[in-house]
């Protein structure tokens, strides 16, 4: 029996929480339905999952995530007041929104390092570990590379497998957001905190903080933090970590933003994503998504990578052969500009 209300939940939720009074519905993405309630005049969201290829699973995974990040203190997510499996439903504490602040990536790296050590070895199986990228990725690149005629050095090939080997057996059992975009961190007055965590993993911390430097791979909304605000955000993010673990930061971004630059279905939407090689369609046309288009995406990070690995070590390689295939799409198509510096 449901109530005389819009909304999909029925009677033992709103018995459990109170009467639910002024529904109004809120923007969100089209994999969710999202409402504004107010409950014995105290504001809290309600979100459905709707019927969707892993529906069932990005509920279960967002369930999950808020339990485990509910041990942060202060808070970095959203309370869980209550849920209806039966219709993918949460409620979900209200969070008032702020303006974020010019260089806003320091609060959220801050907060990303606190998200990401709110679980520990113990809490292996409570969530899908983190999948990175696969050889066919490997493949993918460097037949981009050949595409745009440039000449992969001897090496390259084994760098990358190294690495997506490394990637796969990386040690970390952080909580990752899975999508940690502009958008999903919400600025209030006590702090940030993460929304939506319908793609929450376990895995290596890094793979997130790298989003800083190699553009919110995931994002619609990619930005490129101009460098001091990048370099105090890092910083932020190794402090909040030794705070909060009492370890430093173990390991480099060099294989997290590598990892990211093999992946084409990064450079689409959710979507879109295991659809076909988004790579191969570099050279024959570009594509908006968001706030910069597909030829902007991996130029910067191919700009990325070249920084990193320039001054030898393991990928020294692929650093010489992403400079030069930066070189070759800045010089095939040069009217192209560098990603927003800030966040829309």
């Amino acid at each position: 029996m449901w109530l005389a209300s819009p909304l999909p939940v029925g009677e033992r939720l709103w018995a459990e929480l109170g009467s639910p009074r002024r529904a109004r519905r809120l923007g969100s993405s089209p994999r969710s339905r999202v409402w504004r309630v107010e409950l014995s005049g105290t504001p809290v969201v309600v979100k459905q999952l709707i019927d969707a290829p892993e529906a069932t699973e990005r509920y279960a995974r967002e369930v999950a995530a808020l339990k485990l990040a509910a041990r942060a203190d202060p808070p970095v997510a959203p309370m869980l007041l209550g849920t209806d499996p039966d219709e993918r439903v949460l409620v979900l504490e209200y969070l008032e929104h702020r303006r974020p602040r010019e260089d806003w990536v320091v609060d959220y790296a801050e907060a990303l390092a606190r998200l990401h050590a709110s679980t520990g070895a113990e809490d292996t199986g409570a969530l899908p570990a983190w999948s990175g990228p696969t050889h066919d990725d490997v493949d993918s690149f460097l037949r981009l590379a050949e595409a745009l005629g440039v000449t992969v050095p001897a090496g390259v090939r084994t760098e990358l497998d190294d690495v997506v080997n490394r990637l796969a057996r990386s040690p970390g059992s952080a909580l990752l957001h899975g999508d940690p975009c502009p958008g999903n961190d919400m600025h209030t007055s006590g702090g940030v905190r993460f929304i939506d965590f319908e793609q929450a993993a376990l895995g290596d911390g890094l793979i997130e903080l790298a989003y800083l430097r190699i553009g919110f791979p995931t994002c619609w909304c990619v930005t490129a933090p101009p460098r001091p605000s990048l370099e105090a955000a890092e910083a932020a993010y190794r402090a909040a970590w030794r705070q909060e673990t009492g370890l430093d930061l173990s390991g480099d971004l060099v294989d997290a933003c590598a990892g990211w630059l093999l992946r084409g279905d990064a450079l689409v939407e959710r979507a879109r994503r295991g659809t076909a090689d988004h790579l191969a369609r570099i050279p024959g046309r570009d594509w908006r998504w968001g706030t910069a288009t597909a030829r902007q995406r991996l130029t910067h990070r191919l700009g990325v990578l070249s920084q990193l690995a320039a001054h030898g070590g393991e990928l020294e390689g692929l650093g010489q052969l992403a400079a030069t295939m930066r070189d070759t799409i800045l010089t095939r198509w040069p009217a192209l500009r560098p990603l927003p510096t800030r966040r829309p």
